[in-house]
């Protein structure tokens, strides 16, 4: 960053910064003594919608990269597309396999990085289910919760949709969580960025 920059008040983008993803084993520990929410096993890449042969052979390279794990049965990424255009590259894992959740977030997002595709991607999210256990007053089973990786920021944020509700969200409930992993995670400290995810798959 140059002196003009710095004169005009300019500030140097952040670097993405991926190994972040690995920080989320760590933080569910923390989330679940803290609130009571244990990982669902599914997690989704979001990114612009992109047409083309190009993109379509790294949907493939990724798809094979991940099939390659001969443990899973099935699909273990699906591609879809959310009510407002974007896509998104949904794997499902097992509860207890938080880590090799994590693996594929890291994995898609590095080979669309990659193949060209990093101006495009957007968010990562690990899904969590509200379990019991830790006191809480107004807790419901089966309440849903994501950590939300900022790509273009190396951030996190917690986004946890009110059940039955049309588009509101618990901000208690985000802000006690972010309190709770401000060791574990990198936060974003900017509310502004804490971007609804209405519907997400894989949450």
């Amino acid at each position: 960053m140059g002196l003009l920059d710095i004169l005009l008040g300019r500030t140097k983008p952040v670097a993405p910064d991926l190994d972040q993803l690995f920080g989320l084993p760590s933080a569910a520990i923390t989330l679940e003594a803290a609130a009571g929410f244990r990982p669902t096993g599914s997690g989704a890449v979001c990114f612009a919608t992109v047409e083309g042969a190009v993109f379509e052979q790294t949907h493939r390279e990724v798809q094979a990269l991940l099939d390659a794990d001969a443990e899973r049965e099935g699909r273990p990424v699906q591609l879809t597309r959310d009510g407002y255009g974007y896509s998104w590259l949904v794997s499902r894992r097992g509860p207890e396999q938080l880590p090799e959740l994590v693996n594929d977030l890291h994995a898609v997002n590095s080979a669309m990085e990659v193949n060209g595709f990093g101006p495009q991607l957007l968010c990562s999210l690990a899904g969590f289910e509200y379990a019991g256990g830790d006191g809480s007053e107004g807790g419901e089973p089966g309440r849903r919760l994501a950590l939300v990786y900022l790509y273009k920021r190396g951030t996190f944020y917690p986004f946890a949709p009110v059940p039955g509700a049309t588009e509101r969200r618990d901000n208690p409930l985000e802000l006690r969580v972010r309190a709770a992993l401000a060791n574990d995670l990198r936060i974003e400290q900017d509310l502004n960025r804490w971007f609804p995810l209405w519907g997400a798959p894989g949450l």
